[in-house]
């Protein structure tokens, strides 16, 4: 009988079921979507498809321990009986990492040098060495994660987050990640054969994962995983596996997939960063105003994450640019869905378009929203003075997560 191994992948929140179905296709058993990502269980071997093949998953973590606690002693013993020794070499550096919710540990740094002490014990004891601690780029990533009265531990399958897939080398200011990203093409069904278009597209992330997905690509072909480095790990599997996803790879080719952008710089970026991806023949790319461009197909999705407050200015400027936006997609885009995401949440009020969908989704810790308009001649349902009063005096300027 197979032996089922526990996992969790955390992902963007808003991208729970998204993730789920992915799972799903791949064979996973006893899927659980909480809050901020999905558990799951399966082969060892799940965790490198998952980690080579998921677009929206963060990171795949394997569960090795759990418990109940009371104190910080009963999480050190419960982390030295684990069987550290049989999982990777005290050759590697490690790293813990803490997160709770409601758990009455009054520190979090305390517990965290708790548990790297509990491992180094636990290899000392077996092996009379321990691994070193990295603060930046360790071998084997650790992590605990509290509630009120239980814990679970768990060994890092990915490394570097799954978002990192290997093609980004160049990065605007307020760029999204790439499993969001991968995530916003699924919310607006897009599929490959339907003209896509970002008019706002920065450094191309949104294009570059639409073009991985047409071409079946998978997103983790093109970079290492931590599993790598563990003891039980199956090379011969790996490489079957990578080539698999080799063998589905379709040929390069011109897609109806469109990017525009204002700035020369984030053309420039996007352009970088097709290149390392090998995309560069892929996806059309031109400088353009999004106010000024006509729609490239008759028919298409737009999907693109519009730039606010410091690229595109103050409140003056933005109390133009929406309703004059609403006006161009309604003038130039009949028969399109745009979906706009966007982490104010007032803004989109200004374009003067009435959304049919409103999806809630988080980019890091700030809440945004997906939002669908459908794209019809006529006239527009509310006009830019009507929408005056939603911005308060003070320029809106929200800090925009990074990709890192």
């Amino acid at each position: 009988m197979m032996n089922l191994e526990s996992f969790f992948s955390p992902c963007p929140r808003g991208l729970e079921t998204l993730l789920t179905a992915e799972l799903q296709q791949m064979g996973a058993n006893d899927i659980v979507a909480v809050d901020g990502g999905v558990g799951f269980s399966g082969a060892f071997t799940l965790s490198y498809r998952v980690n080579l093949e998921s677009r929206i998953a963060s990171r795949v973590l394997w569960r090795v321990g759990s418990g109940n606690y009371a104190n910080e002693q009963d999480v050190y013993r419960a982390v030295c009986r684990l069987s550290w020794a049989d999982w990777f070499s005290p050759d590697l550096s490690i790293r813990v990492a803490v997160t709770a919710t409601r758990s009455p540990l009054k520190s979090l740094d305390f517990i965290t040098l708790k548990i790297k002490d509990a491992v180094c014990d636990s290899f000392r004891n077996k092996t009379q060495r321990r691994p070193n601690v990295a603060k930046h780029e360790p071998d084997v990533r650790i992590h605990g994660y509290f509630d009120a009265t239980s814990f679970a531990i768990y060994v890092d399958t990915s490394g570097d987050p799954l978002f990192k897939r290997g093609y980004r080398v160049a990065s605007g200011e307020a760029a999204i990640r790439e499993n969001l990203a991968a995530g916003l093409l699924r919310l607006a069904q897009w599929s490959p054969g339907i003209a896509l278009l970002d008019p706002m597209c920065g450094s191309g992330t949104i294009l570059i994962e639409a073009a991985l997905i047409a071409l079946e690509i998978a997103p983790g072909l093109a970079r290492q995983f931590a599993f790598e480095k563990l003891s039980n790990f199956d090379s011969p599997q790996w490489d079957h596996l990578r080539e698999q996803c080799a063998h589905r790879k379709k040929a390069t080719t011109v897609l109806n997939i469109y990017g525009s952008d204002l700035y020369g710089d984030s053309l420039k970026e996007a352009r970088t960063n097709l290149q390392h991806a090998g995309l560069e023949q892929v996806v059309s790319l031109k400088q353009a105003n999004i106010l000024e461009i006509s729609a490239p197909e008759e028919k298409g999705i737009i999907v693109t994450n519009p730039p606010y407050g410091v690229r595109i200015g103050d409140q003056d400027a933005l109390v133009k640019f929406y309703p004059a936006l609403g006006d161009a997609l309604k003038n130039k885009f009949a028969g399109w869905d745009a979906y706009i995401f966007s982490g104010d949440l007032r803004l989109p009020k200004l374009i003067g378009l009435a959304p049919s969908r409103k999806t809630p989704l988080f980019n890091g810790g700030l809440e945004c929203r997906l939002y669908k308009f459908p794209i019809v001649q006529g006239s527009m349902r509310k006009k830019a003075a009507e929408c005056g009063d939603l911005l308060p005096g003070k320029t809106l300027e929200p800090k925009r997560e990074q990709s890192s």
